[in-house]
């Protein structure tokens, strides 16, 4: 349970086919559907890194449905979690 002013936080890096196919688009338009905060942004090498934060169930269902809607493009996650001072206020594409 985070200490109050917490949050839970995940980075996921996307390798695969994941820049120039509508990547970072979709994962704002999935943002609106779950309470979660961050941006979505192109790596150098072809990769998609997503950060969020929010209630741990919501961060978790927000990746899934990333992953499940992108899965024909992406090859490998890499996900780092933990709990964290909240940073983000809204969903953006950097």
């Amino acid at each position: 349970m985070p200490e109050a002013g917490n949050v839970y936080h995940a980075t996921a890096i996307f390798s695969g086919r994941v820049q120039g196919v509508g990547f970072r688009y979709l994962t704002l338009q999935l943002a609106r559907g779950y309470e979660v905060a961050g941006y979505v942004e192109n790596l150098a090498g072809g990769r998609v890194c997503v950060e969020v934060e929010g209630e741990e169930r919501e961060v978790a269902g927000f990746l899934a449905a990333i992953e499940e809607r992108m899965q024909g493009y992406v090859r490998q996650v890499e996900k780092m979690a933990g709990v964290r001072v909240r940073q983000f206020s809204g969903f953006s594409i950097h």
